[in-house]
Parts: C-alpha cells; structure tokens; sequence
C-alpha cells in the first residue's frame, strides 16, 4: 500500500497532509464524451430540447460540480480554484460531443479531481436533459487529458 498516498502504513484511508508543500500554479484539463442518436444531437445543436439550452446547462453544471469536487470525494481537499472553464465540442459524424473541462489553482495540491468532476457532471447533465428522448445514450472515455503544476510537474495523456 505505500506507493498509494491516501493509505497510512496500516492501510487505513486517511486525508494526506499537504501542510508542508509549496504553493504553486497548478491546472488539469479533463476530456470525455457522450454519443447519442442523430436526432438528439440535432435537437442540442438546433436549441429545441425541451428543457432549454442543454450545452449552457451543462457549462453551468460542470462548473459548479469543479467548485465541491471535495464535498463529493472523500479524501479530497477542498480547494480554492482561480478558474475553471468547460467547453464541448461536437462531432456530427460520431453523433456524439466532445467535453472538455479545465481546473486551475494556486495552492498545495492539484486539480485533477476537480476537472474530472467538471467534465463528468456536464455529461451527466446532457444525459439528465436530454434522457427522455434518448436513453440509450452512452457517457465514455472520461480521464485525464494534462496536469501541470506541482512536484510531478507536467504529464499529458497520449
């Protein structure tokens, strides 16, 4: 268990003490996507869902998901985020949009949690809004994408 930071040498979970570290920029960027039918990516993209402006809901949601990423994640710290911001792209050929949401930070600890969370409640609000003409709709390929910042400074996905 010691290559793993929220267990203590008993392998009990607890909270890592990030005290001592140093203050530093940190960002994350988090990816993911949902395909659906071709009728309801047309209904997104055309505006006529009936709950209204499915994508500015979802901006909204993963915004705001990013802010109490550490009421939701037990062991994660609750954190002062300078930014975040969640943009979608969409694929027509893969009747499907692309989620992209990014966490930044001055602090002792990063922010992926944070933008894992972003990008996986904006998808998840798609779903909620549009579930009732597409249930079959499928959330996928939600992970990290880049951090920056800290001890292990930067990694990129490839």
């Amino acid at each position: 268990m010691s290559d793993f930071t929220h267990f203590d040498s008993a392998g009990h979970a607890h909270m890592v003490d990030v005290g001592a570290k140093a203050e530093t920029e940190r960002s994350a960027t988090a990816g993911g996507r949902i395909v659906m039918q071709p009728q309801t990516l047309a209904l997104i993209c055309a505006g006529d869902a009936k709950k209204g402006d499915v994508l500015g809901v979802a901006r909204l949601a993963g915004i705001m998901a990013a802010k109490r990423t550490g009421d939701l994640i037990p062991l994660c710290h609750p954190i002062a985020l300078t930014r975040v911001a969640v943009a979608f792209e969409i694929d027509q050929a893969g009747h499907a949009i692309d989620c992209r949401a990014t966490a930044e930070t001055v602090g002792r600890t990063g922010v992926e949690m944070e933008a894992l969370t972003a990008a996986s409640v904006a998808l998840l609000t798609i779903y909620d809004m549009c579930k009732a003409v597409d249930r079959g709709m499928v959330i996928e390929q939600v992970r990290l994408l880049e951090k920056r910042g800290g001890k292990s400074g930067h990694w990129q996905a490839r």
